[in-house]
């Protein structure tokens, strides 16, 4: 059975971070998931990290880190280090 792209996504994230995203990081990889996910893709990613225990904070709104994204996006350092986290754990099937 063919998973879904969010559970790809879900999962690639959980290989990168197996003890949950670290508060520095939460706005970088919503940002780099931005750039390949549509927003409600997006949504349903946080949400399932969320559901999973793997947020820093599973209260926060998806939908409020976002818009937080587009008026304050993170420095390319943070999003370079984040992807290159990711990268390492990327499995050999293409996520996205």
């Amino acid at each position: 059975m063919a998973l879904s792209l969010v559970q790809r996504v879900v999962a690639w994230i959980r290989s990168g971070y197996a003890a949950g995203v670290p508060a520095p990081d939460y706005q970088p990889l919503l940002a780099l998931l931005r750039r390949r996910l549509t927003e409600q893709e997006v949504v349903q990613v946080a949400s399932e990290l969320a559901e999973r225990g793997l947020l820093q904070d599973p209260k926060v709104d998806a939908g409020v880190e976002i818009t937080k994204i587009t008026d304050a996006t993170p420095s390319e350092e943070d999003v370079a280090r984040v992807l290159h986290r990711l990268e390492e754990h990327e499995s050999e099937q293409d996520v996205f």
